[in-house]
């Protein structure tokens, strides 16, 4: 069974469609990176799935049943846009106030459950205006995690955060899915980051899913490169493409795609009278790959 799947999803706004034809599939226990550009279609997605929209066509089912059942929108929690909490009140205060609006057994229990998954139990007396933004962000996810949902919806969660904030929100979003079997569907364009942590991505370009795939499809689509750098990169360039099939200059430094033999490329140059002064074994990463297949160019 799938966490979700949608087929031919459309929306229109005043004639303009923002999904024309939209095709998507998570499954369960995923961390489902959801990539495009600005205007793409992601948070449009994200509000259909949650019901804040109402599709123009297509169809959305959530662990096997429409979008619309009851007690499938009981399994579902987002954070989309922002957290929607009262500033002068403090955090246990705002998570209260939603464990009302949800209609929650024993609330002080479920504040604690989920204050303690995002690693803020000791912060519940803080007032809201007081704290960080990825202290904010940490409570969105709390207010979404209020009810144990099976599927968590979270839009750009990580954008604006420091090294040490992204890296406590990674560990957060592993821990949901590992420890509390929650699906995880993230919209990101902190690629390096997303890179981190999913399992399954989804590539949404003008409305439509250009491209899913899992982490390990993603990584043997990436192809492998030496990067060698020199004070003559040009020279290095030409004497490169001579010998090897695929030769590009890129980032600083001349690429050889496909080749796993450094001390080969150093010795060739060396005969042809030309230095080296850096060369490393690497592959393309997920940003990468997303840009060059932006341009068309997927399989780089």
């Amino acid at each position: 069974m799938n966490a979700i799947e949608i087929r031919g999803l459309k929306k229109s706004f005043r004639g303009l469609y923002a999904l024309d034809g939209l095709d998507m599939t998570v499954p369960v226990g995923a961390i489902y990176g959801f990539i495009g550009e600005n205007g793409s279609g992601k948070s449009t997605t994200e509000k259909l799935i949650c019901g804040h929209l109402v599709p123009s066509g297509g169809r959305i089912r959530l662990f096997g049943k429409s979008y619309r059942d009851a007690g499938v929108r009981a399994r579902v929690g987002a954070l989309i846009e922002n957290t929607g909490c009262f500033p002068n009140s403090s955090i246990g205060q705002n998570l209260m106030m939603q464990c009302i609006n949800l209609n929650l057994e024993d609330p002080d229990a479920e504040i604690d459950r989920v204050l303690k998954i995002v690693r803020m139990e000791e912060h519940k007396n803080l007032k809201f205006k007081k704290c960080s933004l990825g202290m904010k962000q940490r409570i969105g996810i709390a207010m979404a995690l209020l009810g144990d949902p099976a599927l968590l919806i979270l839009d750009e969660p990580i954008n604006g955060l420091d090294a040490d904030g992204m890296r406590l929100m990674r560990e957060i979003l592993v821990d949901i899915t590992k420890n509390y079997g929650c699906t995880v569907l993230i919209s990101s364009h902190i690629l390096g980051e997303l890179e981190k942590i999913a399992t399954h991505y989804g590539i949404i370009r003008q409305g439509k899913m250009i491209q899913e795939l899992t982490a390990e499809e993603m990584e043997g689509r990436c192809r492998s490169f030496t990067a060698v750098k020199s004070p003559d990169l040009q020279r290095i360039f030409s004497a490169l493409r001579r010998k090897y099939p695929d030769v590009r200059a890129e980032e600083g430094a001349v690429r050889v795609y496909d080749v796993d033999d450094t001390e080969g490329i150093v010795d060739y140059l060396m005969q042809n009278g030309l230095s080296v002064s850096e060369i490393v074994q690497n592959r393309i990463g997920l940003e990468e790959y997303y840009i060059e297949l932006m341009r068309g160019k997927e399989g780089i």
